[in-house]
């Protein structure tokens, strides 16, 4: 089984939003441990406002993605945390790509709902290339690959 799922996903899931925390507190702490001059109110604003929009981003963009999948030939094993599900392929009806997002995604909309529901969303592996608008290959190779399946 090859791996078709980028290894960023934990680092997007967990270190990212702790760094993000850690820099966006980081000058509250400041602004508190300075008892003369008070800081502009600036200080306490801006990271107020940032930490609830970096939680909505990361609720609807990145803690839904799968941790691990693995192409298996005529299926897919979907893992995430401790659970996984093994998917066929005759059994996604839609493979839907999105294109110069951050992290990109391929979402596989599924006939009868696995243990993770209708629908399973995963950051692919990326393959390098100089072009933004480069379609990709793996999402491709899933789209193809599904229909034969279905068509059988």
């Amino acid at each position: 089984m090859t791996r078709i799922s980028s290894k960023q996903v934990y680092f997007l899931k967990w270190i990212f939003p702790v760094l993000f925390l850690v820099v966006m507190l980081v000058p509250i702490g400041i602004g508190l441990t300075v008892p003369r001059n008070p800081p502009p109110v600036a200080i306490y604003f801006m990271p107020l406002v940032m930490i609830p929009i970096l939680f909505l981003v990361l609720r609807k963009f990145v803690w839904d993605l799968m941790d691990e999948v693995y192409d298996g030939g005529d299926y897919l094993l979907v893992k995430k945390g401790d659970k996984e599900d093994r998917i066929a392929l005759s059994n996604i009806m839609n493979v839907s790509a999105t294109l110069m997002v951050n992290p990109p995604r391929v979402t596989l909309r599924l006939v009868t709902p696995g243990k993770f529901g209708k629908e399973v969303s995963f950051s692919p592996v990326r393959p390098v290339t100089l072009n933004p608008f480069a379609r990709n290959t793996i999402a491709e190779d899933l789209i193809e690959r599904v229909d034969k399946a279905r068509r059988k």
